[in-house]
């Protein structure tokens, strides 16, 4: 009789991914407190199309951490300032008023990400024995 696959076996290598489905990837790799923006998101995929990506985010971004993702003024996503903020406030990511001011937002949705402390580069922030693979 024929031994039947367990799941511990060799797995077979996962197909291609889409553009979607790398997008997906990356921004379910992004850490609690760090933020992409759609921008560094198409990069890191070899893209110049941030529009490209919010276009994946709007239709299959909500498996995903996608309050992540924000604009490259560091606005979140448009329509889901208040849920987002909720997720920044327990994941501590550094906020700024868009006044420029540096402290947390006075009025609820008068925000902006901290771009400076809160943007994650996947290449320069890995840890090293990682770096050291690639």
């Amino acid at each position: 009789m024929p031994s039947v696959r367990q799941p511990s076996d060799h797995a077979a290598p996962p197909p291609s991914l889409d553009f979607a489905g790398a997008v997906l990837l990356v921004v379910a790799e992004i850490p609690r407190g760090r933020v992409m923006t759609y921008g560094d998101v198409a990069s890191e995929l070899g893209s110049r199309g941030a529009r490209a990506v919010g276009r994946v985010m709007a239709t299959e971004g909500s498996s995903v951490p996608w309050w992540r993702v924000v604009h490259a003024d560091g606005r979140p996503p448009a329509g889901h300032e208040r849920a987002a903020l909720e997720h920044y406030r327990a994941e501590g990511t550094p906020l700024r008023a868009s006044s420029g001011a540096r402290d947390a937002p006075g009025d609820e949705l008068d925000y902006r990400l901290d771009l400076a402390a809160a943007r994650w580069v996947p290449w320069r922030d890995a840890p090293a024995a990682s770096r050291a693979r690639s």
